[in-house]
């Protein structure tokens, strides 16, 4: 786990107490440092205080970037930026010199995972088209594809990715695991990128969980998607221009694969867009991180960060603010 303090706590005037911004109201978290005042803004409606005050700020729980952005332009004073995502990408142009950007490592990752297996096992099954028949009700059986015996490739094999391969492992598929730093782990090989042109032709499903970078923006490209074998699923559950959107349709188009997408490009998918009613798509509205099971781990990481930052500790998590490839 990363950690990084580029500032003093007395950077801060003594006579004006460190003011933190929380997405949440302090009184529903517990044991939070007494040495700091607390405000609670979840995007909506006036700001509690003057954003300038605010040196640590947590944001909102919300994918839209606008709402996250609009009061850290007005943080003069901030210190900390504690990002409740796991990918940071859409903060980086906005992180400012002396700054501390930190993301939520860890804190999705099961809800994460339990979307990339709900649209994996959606798609396989057929459960899109069950929903259309029985509004039709129109009963119509057919063979359709198992995990058992299937062979998925992770794309980004970070702690989401590791998470995403425990809740596939009772299926009886076969894993195989790409990331940027190819290594040998306890379940087996971390192939490096350099691999995927052998491992694509391979795979019957392919699931992306990088980060957006630099260096995977498009990653799933023409050749990246025409190397996938015929009938193959692709999974995103990383972020939306990972793929390349253009690319991607004119696959489903024919027919050749299929995609089931927790993220798009562009997001908010508008009215009207091609991916909507492309065949064999099956789209959540980037919902993977939003269940019942994210709010404890948000406090959790929460409090322990303005725990380290009240007494002056280094921080959990800490980003470089230069994209790094994943």
């Amino acid at each position: 786990m990363s950690r990084a303090m580029p500032f003093s706590p007395t950077d801060l005037s003594d006579s004006e107490r460190k003011l933190a911004w929380l997405p949440v109201p302090a009184e529903e978290m517990d044991g939070l440092p007494a040495g700091l005042d607390y405000a609670s803004w979840d995007g909506r409606g006036p700001y509690p205080t003057d954003p300038a005050r605010v040196s640590f700020y947590a944001p909102p729980l919300t994918t839209d970037t606008a709402v996250i952005l609009r009061p850290l332009a007005l943080m003069s004073r901030l210190r900390v930026l504690q990002a409740l995502s796991a990918g940071v990408d859409y903060l980086l142009p906005h992180v400012r010199p002396g700054v501390l950007l930190c993301n939520a490592r860890g804190v999705h990752d099961a809800s994460t995972a339990e979307m990339a297996l709900t649209l994996t096992l959606a798609s396989l099954r057929g459960v899109p088209e069950f929903v259309q028949n029985q509004g039709a009700g129109h009963w119509q059986q057919g063979i359709r594809p198992s995990l058992y015996g299937a062979t998925v490739l992770i794309v980004g094999y970070g702690s989401i990715g590791a998470a995403i391969e425990e809740r596939l492992r009772p299926f009886g598929c076969e894993v195989k695991r790409v990331a940027r730093t190819p290594r040998l782990t306890a379940v087996g090989p971390v192939h490096s990128p350099s691999a995927l042109h052998n491992l694509l032709p391979q795979a019957d499903v392919v699931i992306l969980s990088v980060p957006l970078t630099q260096h995977t923006r498009h990653l799933a490209d023409a050749t990246f998607l025409g190397s996938m074998k015929d009938g193959a699923l692709l999974v995103n559950v990383a972020r939306g221009a990972v793929a390349d959107t253009g690319a991607l349709l004119a696959e489903v188009r024919t027919g050749r694969i299929r995609a089931a997408l927790d993220v798009t490009d562009p997001e908010p998918l508008p009215p009207g867009h091609a991916l909507w009613t492309a065949p064999g798509v099956l789209i959540s509205p980037h919902a993977g991180a939003f269940t019942s099971a994210m709010m404890p781990h948000v406090k959790r990481l929460l409090g322990v960060q303005l725990q380290r930052f009240a007494d002056g500790q280094e921080l959990d998590n800490a980003v470089p603010t230069v994209p790094l490839a994943s």
